[in-house]
């Protein structure tokens, strides 16, 4: 099946709310090599962009407190899917790297807060 079709397909039944499952991994590596491959192509600019945009301590923050709304909303998305996980009795090889993915966006949350945080206190300090 031919990229733009999938891509037409899935965008399709994304809109009602459905979302395709793999039961094997040779899609899965096709679709996380691709999934890689598009957002390394749309970076490619983030660069020089976040450097005229960046001018001082303060621009920063904004951008960074909008990337940890963002992964905190996936994360406790994470969490719900691991809880109907473990309620399920779904293999302990699939809860364990649900768990790793909660704790390491969690963790990542926590950082970005620090980063905000770290941006207003030397700001304040007088930089």
């Amino acid at each position: 099946m031919s990229l733009a079709r999938r891509s037409l397909m899935e965008a399709a039944a994304a809109r009602f709310g459905w979302r395709r499952a793999y039961g094997d991994t040779t899609p899965v590596d096709a679709l996380l090599t691709e999934q890689t491959e598009t957002a390394y192509a749309e970076a490619l600019d983030h660069a020089a962009l976040a450097t005229a945009k960046n001018a001082d301590i303060l621009a920063v923050q904004p951008g960074t407190l909008d990337v940890r709304g963002r992964i905190l909303a996936d994360v406790l998305y994470l969490e719900g899917v691991l809880t109907g996980a473990r309620n399920r009795g779904l293999p302990g090889a699939l809860i364990e790297r649900l768990e790793d993915a909660v704790d390491h966006g969690h963790e990542l949350a926590v950082l970005l807060a620090d980063t905000v945080r770290t941006a207003a206190a030397v700001h304040a300090a007088g930089n």
